[in-house]
């Protein structure tokens, strides 16, 4: 049998998680934002480079 009270709590400490992560990155935004810009042009980056090494060797090029 589940407790039904147990329930909401588990919700509620989900909710309040994320009205802090919420807060802290309203607090944190231009931080926030220049990490997520590195990471968008590192990853763009790693992929552009894999793409290079792994292109097709045409002959007679």
């Amino acid at each position: 049998m589940s407790d039904p009270v147990s329930e909401p709590q588990a919700s509620e400490k989900n909710a309040s998680f994320v009205k802090l992560a919420m807060r802290n990155m309203v607090r944190k935004g231009r931080q926030s934002l220049v990490h997520f810009g590195l990471t968008a042009l590192g990853l763009s980056g790693f992929l552009l480079l894999i793409a290079w090494l792994g292109r097709p060797q045409l002959p007679g090029g």
